[in-house]
Formats: C-alpha cells, sequence, structure tokens
C-alpha cells in the first residue's frame, strides 16, 4: 500500500487510485486517522485531475459502506428511489413517493434540507403538523413494507464519510467536483438498498449546474457510476431557469404538491411528476412500455389510491393526514403583499435564482445549516412564462407577515420577472433523458 502522501502525487499528477486503496483512504477519514489536510489535498487532486469510471464506483461504494446499509431483501417489490439535484419550486417528491407507492414499486426516500437558494424536501415535510422526518432505520423499513414509502432525513449513521467530505468540499473550494458529487449523490441513495434510481438533473439559473454541457456530463457520470454499482438508472436533465409550479415556500409547496393528486397542479410541475414516476415505474418492473406506465398513474388518480398513500404516509410519520385534502390546515400567514407587473405584455422570464434568494431572505430558506425556517412564509405565482400581462397587473403574492421583509421580497421578485411585447417560444421541459 502506498503512503497517503504518495496517493496524493499519484492523482495530483494524473495517475488512478485503485479501488482498495481509495476504500483504505476513506476508512481511515472516517474513523479520524486521515486528518483534514491530507483529505483537502487529495479534493482539491480530484478537482483538477477528476477520476475515472473505476474510480468513482469504488470512492461511491466506499463512501456508502463507511456506515449502515439497508437491507430491504425481505421486503417484496423492486425498491426505487429519486433524486433531484435540487430547484426553487421543487416539491415533486412528496406526491412522487406515495403515487409510485401506489402503484406498486417501494419508495424509500432519504432526503435533504433547503441549503441556499433551493428548497429542502424535509422543511416542506415539516410544514405539515405533527410530520417527523426523524425516525430508527427499523421504523423506515417498517414504512418502505407497510405503505411502499417512507421519507425521511439523512441518519447520523448512513455514509458518515459523505457528512465529513461535503463539509470540507465547502471550504476548500471543491464542491463543484463531479467526482466528488457523484460519490457524495450515489453513497447516501446506495445505502437506501435500492434496486435502481431516478435522478432528475436541474439545468438553469435555479439550478446548480447553470448550463446544459456541464449537467449532461454529472448526469452521465451519475448514471455509469451507479450502473458500474450494479444499480439501474436513468437521469432526465430538466429546465429550472423559473420556479417550478406556482409556488416557492415550504408550506406554500407542500399544499401545491399534494394537488398534484387532486389533478389541480400547474402543467410543468405536474409533467415533471408524470415523467419521473413513469421513469420509476419502468425501473420498478410493474411496467413495461412508458405508455403502460402512464396508465397505471391514471388509474392510481382515479380509483383514489395515490391519494390514500399520501395520507397513509402522513398519517403514519406522525403528520395531521387531513392535510392531503385541505391545505388551509398548513401555516400560513396573514398577510399577503401583491407584486405588480412594471410593464405590459408577455412574461419571458422569471430568475429562479432571484426568487429563491428573495425566499432565503424571506425566511423560507436557510444560509447556514443551522438556520431555521419559516414554514408559512414565500410566494405564490399568478403568472409564469408565457402569460400575457397588463400594466400594474399582479404577477405573484408575497407571502409575509413581516412587513419590510415583504416589500424587500416584492421588490427583488419583481424585479426579476422580465416581460417583452412577443410571445415567447415555448418548450419542453424535458430536455433530453440520459440512461
Amino acid at each position: 500500500m502506498r503512503t497517503v502522501p504518495e496517493l496524493i502525487a499519484c492523482k495530483r499528477d494524473g495517475g488512478a487510485l485503485s479501488a482498495e486503496e481509495i476504500q483504505w483512504l476513506i476508512r481511515r477519514y472516517t474513523d479520524g486517522t486521515l486528518p483534514d489536510y491530507q483529505m483537502s489535498a487529495l479534493a482539491m487532486a480530484v478537482f483538477f485531475q477528476g477520476m475515472s469510471e473505476e474510480e468513482m464506483v469504488a470512492l461511491t461504494l466506499a463512501m456508502r459502506d463507511s456506515g449502515a446499509v439497508l437491507d430491504l431483501g425481505h421486503v417484496p417489490g423492486r425498491k426505487v428511489d429519486k433524486h433531484s439535484t435540487g430547484g426553487v419550486g421543487d416539491k415533486v417528491s412528496i406526491a412522487l413517493a406515495p403515487w409510485v407507492a401506489a402503484c406498486g414499486v417501494r419508495v424509500p426516500m432519504v432526503s435533504g434540507r433547503g441549503l441556499g437558494h433551493t428548497g429542502g424536501t424535509l422543511d416542506k415535510l415539516e410544514a405539515i403538523p405533527g410530520f417527523s422526518v426523524n425516525t430508527t432505520t427499523e421504523r423506515f423499513i417498517e414504512l418502505v413494507a407497510t405503505v411502499g414509502t417512507g421519507m425521511i432525513g439523512q441518519t447520523k449513521d448512513v455514509a458518515p464519510a459523505d457528512k465529513r467530505l461535503y463539509a470540507l468540499r465547502d471550504v476548500t473550494a471543491t464542491v463543484e467536483s463531479v467526482p466528488l458529487i457523484v460519490a457524495s449523490i450515489l453513497s447516501k441513495k446506495l445505502a437506501e438498498g435500492i434496486d435502481a434510481l431516478v435522478l432528475d438533473v436541474k439545468v438553469g439559473r435555479g439550478a446548480f449546474m447553470k448550463d446544459l454541457d456541464r449537467a449532461r456530463t454529472l448526469a452521465s457520470a451519475l448514471v455509469r457510476t451507479a450502473k458500474g454499482a450494479g444499480k439501474d438508472c436513468v437521469a432526465l436533465l430538466t429546465h429550472m431557469d423559473y420556479p417550478l409550479g406556482f409556488t416557492v415556500g415550504n408550506a406554500l409547496e407542500t399544499a401545491e404538491a399534494f394537488a398534484i393528486l387532486h389533478r389541480r397542479a400547474p402543467a410543468d410541475l405536474t409533467e415533471c411528476t408524470v415523467e419521473l414516476a413513469i421513469e420509476m415505474l419502468v425501473l420498478g418492473h410493474v411496467a413495461r412500455t412508458r405508455d403502460e406506465a402512464r396508465a397505471k398513474l391514471e388509474r392510481a388518480l382515479d380509483d383514489g389510491s395515490a391519494l390514500a398513500t399520501a395520507r397513509r404516509m402522513v398519517q403514519e410519520q406522525g403528520g395531521d393526514p387531513r392535510v392531503v385534502d385541505d391545505p388551509s390546515l398548513l401555516p400560513a400567514t396573514k398577510t399577503r403583499t401583491p407584486i405588480r407587473a412594471r410593464s405590459a405584455g408577455f412574461v419571458h422570464g422569471i430568475d429562479a435564482l432571484e426568487v429563491g434568494l428573495a425566499g432565503v431572505a424571506l425566511g423560507a430558506g436557510r444560509t447556514r445549516s443551522e438556520d431555521s425556517v419559516d414554514p408559512a412564509v414565500g410566494f405564490v405565482l399568478a403568472k409564469t412564462v408565457g402569460d400575457a400581462v397588463a400594466l400594474d397587473e399582479v404577477v405573484a403574492w408575497v407571502h409575509s407577515d413581516d412587513e419590510a421583509r415583504a416589500l424587500e421580497a416584492a421588490r427583488r421578485v419583481g424585479a426579476a420577472f422580465s416581460i417583452a411585447s412577443d410571445k415567447p417560444a415555448t418548450r419542453p421541459l424535458v430536455i433530453e433523458r440520459v440512461e
């Protein structure tokens, strides 16, 4: 076995590390015998030199095996999860998990919290009165076996190497490294005991990946690495230049997510959810074709089983199941501040990044992991891209009882709307599929 400095030098000079060497490094880093300064040097070497497909698979598996790996082998049926790289207004998982579970696919979903301009599924779920995202591994497995899905946060014993390495990357300017992103995402997902994974890689102003080439590179690396680790995987590249759906903010997004199951959600949000659900049903082996998968999803809405599964999921995790049908039970502000159009014409764009940052300033998100969030605050769009708008017409509403914050948010979100005289061309939500 080469020494740690030799391994760092090898990667610095563009060489390859063996799976055994990568496993050894991650074991030592997890137990504290490899100091942060040496892991920082290795992370920077990876940032500049990249990793081969074999190295990425080895790193992912080593990080997965740094903690507990769930055994869902005794639970009948295929286990399929979905992961999004994050965006503004992305509340898909809340409806997707019970909808897919109602169609016969088990969905073990370990989600994250919002940080920066992107929201987090856990924060949205915790807007439901009583809902708990913290549970034991045994209870999580029971939820997947009985309800068909469970939605929880990462426990301290799942991929602990990732938690340490992510914190290190954040302060050493190595967050954007594709191999390190791949290992971070997949180590946690593979620890769930899944058979397959569907990825939603967002592209655009409100996404982590701002341009298509970088997003395509990440999606391809994720899919190849997951397959190299023995899991079926498909990725969809989807637009994130403007918010998904009409709501931004935790309780507001939770209500809109459940609206999908009532057929009352905006078209783009419904399309994104359906496209991901179709992929999950095919990978879950309950549908052979896209058309068959779509038909199953429609039946689950028609017969009420998707809603029933959502209510049961909420109830079994301590929440009030009535929120699935009655959004008035969710936290809400007393005050709504209108945002008015500064000109007439058609909405050409809504800067998702600016809307997301305005939401953080309003209290809907966090800039540090220890920050708390206000579940009630946020925005509701009255107009979206392609809509006609008159001068001074309301294009959105700010939900906040803090007048000063609401006025500042209204200014920022109002400026995020770009309006022109011509109607913009329509474009598909899904850019491409990677498998």
